[in-house]
């Protein structure tokens, strides 16, 4: 299971679940665009994504948040993601990732993603996986 979306009583709960907390951040990824349609949203346009923060928490958030942004100010679902690469910096954590996206007119959508909130965010790495939990504003 790359992810679930779990109860809550106003906004929207999921975890992401991987192998490794590249493949987690991945999945929480893939977990938005269901959230504004049921259809099968196609690769279109590759973008790259990087973002930097002081912790793997501001890190997630940083990395939804580009994504939410990217959703509101120009249209775009995501599609798939390629690759999810996480460092540890000496100040810090940073991500490169390749996400896949399309135009949201091209589908039939529903609701609106607000933003992400650090609200009930969880991480949790050990040698069985990674998990991520995200509360998004809807």
């Amino acid at each position: 299971m790359k992810f679930e979306y779990l109860e809550h009583t106003a906004d929207v709960k999921f975890r992401a679940y991987g192998k490794t907390l590249d493949e987690a951040f991945g999945n929480a990824a893939l977990a938005l665009t269901p959230l504004l349609t049921e259809d099968s949203v196609e690769r279109v346009t590759k973008r790259e994504i990087s973002v930097s923060a002081s912790n793997k928490e501001a890190l997630l958030y940083d990395f939804l948040e580009e994504l939410v942004v990217l959703q509101d100010t120009d249209g775009f679902l995501v599609a798939g993601v390629d690759s999810v690469e996480i460092k540890d910096r000496e100040k810090g954590f940073s991500l490169q990732a390749v996400v896949w996206f399309d135009h949201a007119k091209r589908y039939e959508t529903h609701g609106d993603l607000k933003s992400v909130t650090y609200h009930e965010m969880v991480i949790e790495e050990s040698a069985d996986g990674c998990m991520v939990q995200v509360v998004i504003d809807v």
